[in-house]
């Protein structure tokens, strides 16, 4: 506030346009609409551009309801809200400076980067019109076109189950005809580095709870096509998971100690005073590691995987006579069924 009691934010033609009347006439005014009214001159560049996309996005409603919907898209856009819903996203450090009610409407800011697939699943809005009018032959061979890419390209069929796959075909299908997918160096190269690195900021955000709660380092150790033992080295915390490196221990394992160098290594990477646990297999060389380990850092305890003991723990149940004798039928049964 100035001397003369007025807000600093707007300037000496706002209270003019608010005295006039007309919500549309003051949104043109801080819009700095050329030709229709003086744009303000004091208005922040972030709120001016809010305010002009919400007249844009409004008039484009208008439009749609009026049936008129342009060349390119002649079944219009798919609505997200009621008509008369609207509604200004402004940054909450300009909203606390305007003085904001916080009982207003107020539009949440959605995440970006790479956090919005891991929160997303399907689309929940509401299929546009073209789409419901398609016919069932046309919905048919979307369905075979889909299928024979992922039987072309040997893709698993539980990747449909994926968080990605809807969003995929949603964001595919609000591009309209036309759109034409990344090429083969975007997909190795530009699209892969722009994902490394949102992923990368992911991870450098949960090192603040790593630092305020501690956090447990997990080596799930497995077997590719080549049999090398390798270690894949995840971090959890109440934020989230993260991997955060993967290791050939092919040489290493067979050493306890060298094994605890390595999980010694692991620690200094994470912050030795932000790990609290440690968790591996339950083989012998992985115990011994976890002791050393322990008595090097006191601070950090070793246990072993839960679901590493189940397995075990069922795998001496199936050498069991009885077991094994109903297992061996079952699995007869099985191979029965899949030749007939």
């Amino acid at each position: 506030m100035n001397s003369q009691g007025r807000s600093t934010l707007t300037c000496g033609y706002c209270f003019k346009v608010i005295a006039g009347g007309g919500i549309h006439r003051m949104k043109q005014h801080l819009a700095g609409e050329q030709g229709s009214i003086i744009p303000c001159s004091k208005v922040d560049p972030a709120v001016r551009h809010a305010i002009l996309a919400s007249m844009k996005e409004k008039e484009q409603k208008s439009k749609e309801k009026k049936g008129d919907f342009g060349v390119e898209n002649p079944f219009g856009h798919t609505t997200h809200a009621f008509d008369g819903d609207e509604v200004l996203e402004i940054p909450s450090s300009l909203a606390n400076e305007m003085g904001s009610s916080s009982k207003g409407k107020r539009k949440v800011t959605a995440s970006t980067g790479i956090r919005a697939l891991f929160k997303g699943g399907c689309d929940t809005s509401q299929p546009t019109i073209k789409t419901c009018l398609q016919s069932k032959e046309k919905w048919t061979n979307t369905d075979v076109a889909i299928a024979f890419w992922f039987y072309d390209a040997c893709i698993p069929i539980n990747a449909v189950n994926s968080p990605f796959f809807q969003k995929v075909i949603d964001q595919i299908a609000s591009m309209g005809n036309g759109y034409k997918c990344p090429s083969y160096y975007s997909l190795r190269v530009n699209l892969l580095r722009n994902a490394k690195r949102d992923v990368k900021l992911v991870v450098d955000s949960f090192r603040s709870t790593w630092a305020e709660t501690g956090c447990t380092i997990m080596g799930d150790g497995w077997k590719d096509t080549r049999q090398r033992l390798l270690i894949n080295f995840l971090i959890y915390c109440p934020k989230g998971i993260s991997l955060i490196k993967s290791v050939d221990a092919s040489d290493i394992v067979t050493s306890a100690e060298n094994l605890c160098n390595l999980f010694a290594e692991i620690v200094e990477m994470v912050g030795s005073n932000n790990v609290v646990h440690l968790v591996t297999d339950n083989a012998s060389n992985y115990k011994a590691a976890g002791s050393l380990l322990s008595e090097r850092y006191p601070n950090i305890c070793w246990s072993p995987c839960a679901a590493h003991c189940i397995n075990l723990i069922l795998k001496d149940i199936g050498e069991m006579n009885d077991v094994k004798a109903i297992v061996s039928l079952a699995s007869t049964v099985t191979v029965f069924y899949l030749q007939s």
